[in-house]
């Protein structure tokens, strides 16, 4: 399975070439710190070191395609923004319900045509609390896979998943992410 590189700000997107990209994140003063593509998706990366507010990041990326692209962004209705954060769940308030401060954006966040899908924290049963137009879109895996439900794999296995890496492939599956940034792969 897969996960991040520890305090990583990871995003994906289907539908603008990478070189925009990378313009619209470094004019937005969000410059990567590390870019690429494969497999249709063009990726960035950025350190919460060298840019702290990851819900900056969080946020251009889901609403890119909203006014301030929408002249330079041909097909702003098919571009899909997938966003993962390693960083820490806030403990600024209510663990499950982020962002509460700028350095603890969801980790998980999906945008489609500049609106928000769904949106949670991953691992130690935060994916119990979603959010967006279509906070279950996971639902049917989760479900398979013991994440969510009346009983899950949480209560009989205090191990399981802690640091979300079960939930992280349940995604990168959904939309055929390029493994490549989402780094080593861990079982």
């Amino acid at each position: 399975m897969t996960w991040l590189s520890p305090d990583t700000f990871l995003t994906f997107c289907r539908g603008i070439p990478l070189a925009d990209l990378t313009g619209f994140f470094s004019e937005a003063g969000l410059p990567p710190t590390a870019s690429g593509s494969a497999d249709g998706w063009a990726w960035l990366t950025h350190h919460p070191d060298t840019t702290p507010d990851g819900g900056a990041v969080q946020q251009l990326g889901q609403y890119i395609t909203g006014f301030r692209y929408q002249d330079r962004v041909r097909d702003q209705h098919n571009v899909d923004m997938v966003f993962l954060a390693s960083t820490p769940a806030c403990s600024c308030g209510d663990r499950y319900a982020v962002p509460h401060c700028a350095e603890h954006p969801y980790q998980f966040a999906y945008s489609r045509g500049g609106f928000a899908v769904s949106l949670f924290n991953v691992g130690a049963r935060r994916e119990s609390r979603r959010f967006g137009g279509q906070a279950d879109l996971f639902i049917r895996q989760f479900l398979e896979q013991g994440i969510v439900g009346r009983t899950t794999r949480y209560d009989t296995d205090p191990e399981f998943n802690p640091d979300g890496t079960h939930t992280i492939r349940i995604i990168a599956e959904h939309f055929g992410l390029p493994a490549a940034p989402l780094g080593p792969v861990r079982e």
